[in-house]
């Protein structure tokens, strides 16, 4: 492969989504009213050709994006790292404190991830974060190069995130 020659691959599935609520929390120190979304990813590679010249399969590949959706589908999404949202769990219980707000959840409801906020470049960095794991033990021999992550809240309406290496996120 020549320096000007690049290869990859972009998915884009319909099951490549999931529901959830959340409320982003603003640098002024208001938030946004507790609401939900129905997102969607996009995912593209670039990497050089591996065996049977391909950067990555489709077959294998799709299931682990569709995972990180079903483990994020119906929750609601809090940002654990945010200095203005407290998050606490007693029992069955999750709460999150944001002032005087005080929003009480089912543990098994509740998805707490390791983010500043939940806005979808946020969620995009995220989910490139799961992805490139996910690349490097199902395919170690996948020399890939980029990897741009998606994340729709609404048609037409989106965040994304994109590194030149994996190894920034793992």
């Amino acid at each position: 492969m020549s320096n000007s020659e690049r290869y990859g691959i972009y998915v884009d599935k319909q099951y490549f989504n999931f529901n959830a609520a959340h409320f982003l929390i603003f640098a002024d120190g208001t938030r946004e009213e507790l609401h939900g979304h129905n997102y969607h990813l996009r995912i593209g590679l670039e990497g050089r050709l591996g065996e049977g010249n391909l950067v990555v399969d489709f077959i294998p590949f799709k299931p682990l994006v569709k995972s990180i959706c079903d483990t994020l589908d119906h929750k609601m999404i809090l940002p654990r790292d945010n200095p203005m949202l407290k998050i606490s769990q007693e029992g069955n219980s999750i709460t999150a404190m944001f002032g005087e707000d005080k929003f009480c959840f089912p543990v098994k409801d509740v998805f707490i991830l390791p983010l500043p906020n939940t806005s979808t470049e946020c969620l995009a960095k995220y989910i490139a974060g799961r992805i490139a794991t996910m690349l490097k033990e199902r395919f170690p021999e996948a020399e890939i190069g980029k990897l741009k992550v998606s994340v729709s809240e609404s048609p037409g309406q989106a965040g994304w995130y994109e590194t030149d290496s994996l190894d920034d996120l793992c």
